[in-house]
C-alpha cells in the first residue's frame, strides 16, 4: 500500500476517534492533514474574535515547511497513537 492510500484509510480512521479526543490532538491532526493535502498556509490567520479557526489556522501553521509526504507519515502516526489510546 502506498503512503496516499495509508493516508486516505487513516483519515477515515480518524474520524471515529472518540468524543474524549482532546482539541489539541485534533488540531495536530488538523494541521497534518492540510499540510499534507494542501501544503504550506496559503491564508492570512483569522482575526481574533474569530477562536476557532484562528486555531486551526496555528496548528497548520506550526507544521509548515513540512513535506507532503513527512505530513502523511506524521498524521498515520498520530492517528494510529490516538486509537490505541482510545482502546486501552
Amino acid at each position: 500500500m502506498g503512503l496516499k492510500e495509508e493516508f486516505d484509510e487513516h483519515a477515515e480512521k480518524a474520524k471515529t476517534l472518540p468524543e474524549s479526543t482532546t482539541n489539541e490532538n485534533k488540531l495536530i491532526l488538523y494541521g497534518l492533514f492540510k499540510q499534507a493535502t494542501v501544503g504550506d498556509v496559503n491564508t492570512s490567520r483569522p482575526g481574533i474574535f474569530n477562536m476557532r479557526d484562528r486555531a486551526k489556522w496555528d496548528a497548520w501553521k506550526a507544521v509548515e515547511g513540512k513535506s507532503k509526504e513527512e505530513a502523511m507519515g506524521d498524521y498515520i502516526t498520530k492517528v494510529k497513537q490516538l486509537l490505541e489510546e482510545a482502546s486501552a
